[in-house]
């Protein structure tokens, strides 16, 4: 059997090293004498996975003692409601950002626990642009700003820190966490699905400055409030505990690999061999302005449509997988996350350049 490049945008490619070191250690765990899907989350030795998960991510993120990391369940969705409840403090309004699909769906949750203050919206672009900062329309009363720093549909991205002008700034990072570098500081929260960049679905990681939490109303039940799940080291119930364990062998590999500066060096140049191919091309075109192009998403479009399956069919049959668009916006795209190495990048666009010699 011969593994594929896998291209999909979540769960997504994982390190095939990770996968073998979890394959070796399947059925004993270091010197445990069981595996790790078969500890108790109490037990002494997946404390050890736990405090070596918590600390290896402190250290990649270079993330302050004031910090709260949790890793929670429900992913990026369930933080959409989770976040008002716990950070509102007694305010009744909230500023959000929206740039693609998954911040439209946050505002939309948002909704139902606090005034939603639209700072910002490209809609009227289909979402192929960030609203200059020098349009947004903050509200000094609201809560907290709230935006998606990379929009996996659309192929959308945050290329620095907004600035929140005073408010606490809280951003979805699901699909470009731990590829490039961002200082920590900057923000009051952020929340990120693991299944793209971290490792396998079933872990959401938050991580909450301080002063923000504590102050969720007695309604938020005890396993949805931070406050609480950060004094019970996110074990109020029984945590996705092998899921942990490979996300902490992700960020080992990361670590290997030089951590956040060289992943980032390594993503800067994986994108643009892929946007060279297809801005050089007069059959692919990417519908997103330049300066807002993501480098993990990349969605591209065929001149002709009609050729779409064919495209598909011909990747598959030159082991390139999960290349087709969203459905809500068609054509095709490429996650390269993290763990897609750069020959990947390289067989797609051989295989593109080829394609459109022969179509």
């Amino acid at each position: 059997m011969s593994r594929v490049y896998n291209f999909s945008a979540g769960p997504s490619a994982a390190p095939e090293a990770v996968l073998l070191q979890a394959q070796q250690e399947l059925l004993e765990w270091r010197d445990s004498g069981m595996s790790v899907m078969e500890m108790s989350h109490r037990g002494k030795h997946f404390s050890i996975i736990a405090e070596e998960l918590e600390a290896d991510l402190r250290s990649l993120l270079v993330i302050p003692e004031n910090y709260k990391v949790l890793f929670l369940q429900g992913g990026a969705s369930a933080q959409f409601s989770l976040i008002p409840q716990n950070i509102l403090n007694g305010k009744t309004k909230a500023c959000y950002l929206n740039t693609g699909a998954w911040s439209d769906k946050a505002i939309k949750d948002a909704q139902t626990y606090c005034d939603v203050v639209v700072s910002a919206s490209s809609e009227a672009t289909k979402f192929t642009t960030i609203p200059e900062a020098s349009s947004w329309t903050i509200d000094h009363q609201a809560a907290y700003l709230h935006y998606t720093s990379n929009e996996t549909i659309h192929g959308v991205e945050f290329q620095s820190c907004p600035d929140s002008q005073g408010l606490p700034l809280v951003s979805d990072m699901s699909s470009n966490i731990l590829s490039r570098s961002f200082d920590v500081n900057q923000f009051g929260l952020i929340y990120a699905g693991t299944q793209k960049n971290m490792g396998p679905a079933g872990v959401t990681v938050v991580i909450v400055r301080d002063d923000l939490i504590g102050h969720a109303p007695k309604t938020v039940p005890p396993v949805f409030n931070y406050a609480e799940q950060a004094n019970n080291q996110s074990m109020l119930n029984t945590p996705a505990t092998y899921s942990w364990y490979l996300v902490g062998l992700v960020l080992k590999w990361l670590k290997g690999q030089g951590g956040i500066a060289a992943i980032e060096q390594a993503n800067i140049s994986k994108a643009a061999l892929l946007y060279q191919a297809i801005d050089q091309s007069s059959l692919y075109s990417n519908p997103v302005e330049i300066v807002s192009r993501s480098r993990m998403n990349v969605p591209f479009i065929l001149a002709d449509e009609s050729l779409d399956k064919q495209f598909i069919a011909a990747a598959e049959a030159n082991g390139l997988f999960e290349l087709k668009g969203h459905r809500s916006v068609g054509g095709m795209r490429a996650s390269i996350y993290n763990a897609m190495p750069e020959a990947g990048v390289l067989a797609l666009v051989e295989f593109m350049a080829e394609f459109e010699r022969t179509h």
